[in-house]
């Protein structure tokens, strides 16, 4: 790693860590988002 480009790529937010995490699972159901198999009948 070259010392001399950590600051422009700061400066680009190209430094910074991705902060998206794993979605809890939710009482009530098998996953996070996920619903039981609606049936109409």
């Amino acid at each position: 790693m070259d010392a001399t480009l950590r600051a422009p790529l700061k400066k680009e937010g190209l430094l910074t860590r991705d902060g998206r995490m794993r979605e809890r699972k939710k009482p009530g159901r098998p996953g996070a988002r996920k619903r039981f198999q609606f049936s109409k009948r």
